[in-house]
């Protein structure tokens, strides 16, 4: 395994397409595209129908993606047993891969072999999970990944309630002294980016928005510009 591309929080705004949304005939051309248009990283999310109802991604996605593109590849493991899998997607090329403390497996034995697999490691929380969780957990993270919506499926609007979720999590952050990730993943568009900035986040998914957008390029770019950097 390769070292982990993903860089440390440095103040500046990422957008991370998220491929649940790409039309996966033409996956890698629409890789491409957003990579020419200022994508940060490409978001993977993977779902086990036992969390989620839903099925997507598994480690081949993953590998077939690493090396054809120069952007970190931020998985998001959206299962009910995170250990069965982090092997696999580190193996893979995962650069940083999202558990969710709300899974089945001890989060902190979790976190403890994704950092012995070289990969960098984040935890997300649901939209009614208390962010005073993650407070003990701040020494392992690399990336708190904040849900504005209830995981499972794409194309959902952002939760008005989720702009008070962000601010607790980044007094968390705050609190611990380091340099943490605070990303947003649900219903993220150029309306509602300035909304999670403002509140703290500093990586944004979009999934339709961008990949569902006449013209994705564009989306992106005004994704870009309606959430400047801080």
């Amino acid at each position: 395994m390769t070292p982990s591309k993903m860089p440390a929080a440095n103040g500046k705004i990422c957008v991370a397409p998220s491929i649940l949304s790409a039309d996966l005939w033409r996956l890698g051309e629409e890789v491409k595209a957003v990579e020419q248009a200022g994508a940060d990283w490409l978001h993977v999310d993977v779902m086990d129908g036992h969390f989620v109802p839903n099925l997507s991604f598994g480690p081949s996605v993953v590998s077939s993606l690493n090396g054809k593109t120069d952007l970190p590849l931020d998985v998001h493991l959206m299962v009910e047993k995170p250990l069965l899998f982090i092997e696999s997607f580190a193996r893979a090329g995962a650069d940083l891969l999202t558990v969710h403390i709300e899974a089945k497996d001890d989060v902190a034995e979790t976190l403890s072999q994704i950092k012995r697999l070289g990969v960098k490691t984040g935890v997300s929380i649901k939209p009614d999970t208390d962010p005073e969780v993650l407070r003990p957990l701040a020494d392992e993270l690399d990336l708190i990944l904040v849900m504005s919506v209830y995981p499972g499926f794409g194309g959902q609007a952002f939760l008005p309630e989720s702009e008070s979720q962000i601010k607790r999590v980044r007094e968390i952050i705050q609190a611990s002294g380091r340099k943490i990730w605070l990303e947003v993943d649900g219903g993220i568009n150029a309306q509602t980016a300035p909304l999670a900035v403002s509140a703290g986040a500093d990586a944004l998914v979009a999934g339709s928005a961008i990949f569902k957008a006449a013209d994705p390029v564009l989306a992106l770019k005004q994704i870009r510009q309606a959430a400047p950097d801080i």
